[in-house]
């Protein structure tokens, strides 16, 4: 008698990253894609990091041998906007979701990991503000988590961004009623997602007139999103084969 199997189910992550899409398609993002072996110039250059730049601290990078190449593992998805800006720079207006795997060398802890998705939005042409982002954001993440989920938008600072914001979902776990929560640390929030303008000297690098042109980017960490939706409390049973994951969800 043949022996039956147990069905298999997508894993959170992928589910996540799927809907992720979908719900940009619905907003007009189409889906770009770029190598998780970068350059030094796509990876920080382009993106108005140069080499002495403090926010390079912010980034502890795997390089790859020979270091005189300065290829690493990208550490974030930041640099497909580069490569996309620079394709289609004569073909404005520009809307795309980037969703990939990122890698920084760190110790692991309930919410960060050395290997990790991340989802980068990018959004080019005339007239866009900072207004527009938030909309399309607060839009987002309410169609992912209802309409009763909560966001907040804080001033803060990147280096490709002017200005800048960081974005944080109210912490499911603990509602800010527990000082020691290893996700939120007793906030009630938990940051999921930096953004803002894009800097003109970013668009200057890829050949785009910032007086003409303006535009938003974002990313987000999609291993938050999924903790978030799904109530998973610690970063690394996504990576430790748990097999409670692997259920309907």
């Amino acid at each position: 008698m043949e022996k039956s199997h147990p069905t298999g189910y997508l894993h959170p992550i992928t589910q996540t990253i799927r809907e992720a899409v979908s719900i940009w398609n619905d907003l007009g993002f189409e889906v770009a894609e770029g190598p998780e072996i970068e350059s030094e110039y796509y990876n920080f250059d382009a993106l108005n990091i140069p080499a002495d730049h403090p926010a390079r601290d912010l980034w502890d990078t795997f390089w790859l041998k020979p270091i005189k190449d300065r290829k690493l593992l990208r550490t974030h998805t930041s640099p497909v906007q580069i490569r996309f800006m620079e394709k289609h720079k004569n073909n404005l207006p520009i809307r795309i979701i980037v969703p990939g795997k990122t890698f920084r060398h760190e110790a692991t802890d309930a919410t960060h990991e050395a290997q990790f998705f991340q989802m980068e939005g990018l959004a080019v042409g005339k007239g866009i503000t900072l207004a527009n982002m938030k909309s399309v954001l607060i839009t987002f993440f309410k169609k992912l988590y209802g309409p009763n989920a909560e966001v907040r938008f804080r001033p803060s600072f990147f280096p490709f961004t002017e200005p800048s914001v960081e974005i944080d979902v109210s912490c499911f776990k603990c509602l800010g009623k527990d000082a020691h929560c290893p996700l939120c640390k007793g906030t009630g929030w938990i940051e999921v997602m930096g953004g803002g303008m894009v800097n003109p000297k970013v668009l200057l690098n890829v050949g785009i007139d910032s007086k003409k042109y303006t535009g938003f980017a974002f990313g987000f960490g999609l291993d938050r999103l999924v903790m978030l939706k799904y109530g998973v409390d610690d970063i690394r049973s996504l990576y430790s084969g748990d097999l409670r994951l692997w259920q309907p969800l």
